[in-house]
């Protein structure tokens, strides 16, 4: 968190929280929701300034109620979730490693994989990795990158188990789950509401 928003949490403690203006869309875009975008159940506009997104991600993190949220000076804006708290972004590297970038810019290490019934791929980290939650971090990858996931992985027939290839570590299973079941299994809230 940037020292500027911890001094104007220290200095206006009291501050309403918000919901629903900010959320985290499904390919890992932050998207501005006014007024109009709630009441339609838009997506929104997204956010393209650098700067901001910057300061979105730095300080973005969960409550002990897994309710994630951006802390926007003393106010903290809780986020409406496309999918999950983090998306990931596949890559390979000039030696053949592969690498998970998340939405924020941070190294991703799996130690488990998902996938749903629309063919969503899922990775799980170890809890407290990066954000020091007692939750694992799960991150859905980008639909972009399944290509690259597909060419690391062997999938069976049901397409709904095998297992993936991750670098030079053991291959991770792929485990089936219900997409309505992700938000209960790793402990947070989809669509937060805010607290006065």
């Amino acid at each position: 968190m940037d020292d500027i928003v911890k001094q104007a949490l220290a200095k206006w403690p009291n501050v309403p929280s918000c919901a629903g203006w900010l959320m985290l869309d499904r390919r890992g875009n932050w998207r501005m929701r006014d007024e109009a975008a709630q009441a339609s159940g838009s997506p929104g506009t997204p956010i393209r300034h650098e700067a901001l997104l910057g300061f979105i991600n730095r300080n973005y993190g969960a409550d002990e109620h897994g309710q994630w949220f951006f802390q926007n000076g003393p106010q903290r804006v809780y986020v409406e979730l496309g999918y999950t708290p983090w998306v990931v972004r596949l890559s390979a590297n000039a030696d053949g490693t592969l690498a998970l970038q998340d939405q924020a810019g941070g190294s991703f290490e799996p130690t488990a994989a998902f996938v749903d019934e629309e063919g969503g791929i899922l990775f799980i980290s170890s809890a407290g990795d990066a954000d020091n939650s007692a939750h694992p971090r799960v991150a859905v990858l980008h639909d972009h990158d399944l290509e690259l996931f597909s060419d690391h992985a062997t999938l069976a027939d049901d397409s709904m188990s095998g297992e993936f290839h991750w670098n030079d570590q053991v291959a991770l299973p792929l485990q089936a789950i219900r997409r309505g079941e992700v938000a209960t299994r790793f402990g947070f809230e989809p669509s937060p509401a805010a607290k006065v």
